[in-house]
């Protein structure tokens, strides 16, 4: 998976369409990432203790990793992710402009 932990993302396709987020887990096994205030979905929550009250919580939903483009820390654009090796260590390239992040 070319996506991490910590990586600006864009959504470009789904309800999210267009929007911009930071990326707070990775599911590799599923093929899924969870961004922040992207895919956001309600969830009710029971009341834990006697007398307090149930809650509607707004919660980050997994989606797919194919529905979201990495956004270039260098340039700021959306762009794909290549790998160049040197000296022994792989590091990610933007494919726009070139230069390793």
């Amino acid at each position: 998976m070319r996506i991490k932990k910590g990586d600006q993302i864009q959504v470009i396709a789904g309800k999210s369409k267009g929007k911009k987020g930071k990326v707070t887990r990775v599911l590799p096994a599923s093929g899924k990432i969870v961004a922040e205030k992207i895919n956001v979905m309600k969830k009710h929550m029971k009341p834990k203790r006697e007398g307090e009250k149930g809650q509607i919580v707004e919660v980050d939903a997994p989606f797919d990793v194919s529905n979201a483009m990495l956004v270039c820390p260098e340039c700021g654009k959306m762009t794909r992710v290549g790998y160049s090796v040197k000296n022994g260590n792989k590091s990610r390239v933007c494919k726009k402009c070139k230069k390793e992040f």
